[in-house]
């Protein structure tokens, strides 16, 4: 029997001051809080009805799990699970330690460009690849998936986070893993909504 894929996107409590806050210091935390309202609701909404994956809201604070009103957009019925502490990457390796077998991809909540389809392709590469990536313009990414068998490599210890160098960091941890590692694949870049220019640009596209 084939294991059931997993996608988990990662949402923050929308709330003024908690979110997007690079971009916050640009326009203001009431236009950074309207910017993630829209993109994590249609978000939910693209990704969370595909039959292809079950998916995961894990969310922070973890208190938020249970308010009914925090995320009201998508399927009433996605399940959900906290992040729990510590820095992105302790956040990531639990979850990829907690869910039920079968492969996981996960992204973020606040990527404008994502679409099932990168999701699909995304899963389609852990049938041949250990592990794969969404690149971002900025060094980092916006996707990572695991195919978590036989094992689980390392992948998160000592990366630089919020850098140029997150993405490469990520990928020494696996290049070091011991007994190699069985590939890494691609699918396409996607670039984040972090300062005034790249509001502007999104807001052309909309």
């Amino acid at each position: 029997m084939r294991q059931r894929r997993h996608l988990v996107i990662m949402v923050r409590a929308p709330q003024m001051g908690r979110v997007k806050w690079r971009l916050a210091r640009d326009l203001g935390a009431g236009s950074a809080l309207r910017f993630y309202r829209l993109c994590s609701e249609r978000l939910l909404r693209r990704l969370g009805r595909d039959r292809r994956w079950t998916t995961w809201l894990a969310v922070t604070p973890d208190i938020i799990r249970f308010h009914p009103r925090a995320w009201s957009a998508g399927p009433k019925d996605l399940r959900r699970m906290v992040q729990g502490g510590g820095d992105l990457g302790a956040r990531m390796d639990r979850i990829l330690r907690v869910l039920p077998p079968g492969p996981v991809v996960i992204v973020g909540s606040d990527i404008p460009g994502i679409e099932a389809r990168q999701v699909a392709r995304a899963f389609r590469l852990l049938g041949k690849y250990g592990t794969v990536f969404g690149p971002a313009p900025d060094g980092g990414y916006w996707l990572v998936g695991a195919r978590r068998r036989p094992r689980r490599p390392p992948m998160f210890g000592n990366v630089r986070w919020s850098s140029e160098h997150a993405l490469a960091d990520t990928l020494a941890n696996l290049k070091a893993y011991p007994g190699g590692r069985p590939g890494t694949g691609f699918v396409e870049e996607l670039p984040d909504v972090d300062t005034a220019e790249d509001y502007r640009d999104w807001k052309k596209n909309l």
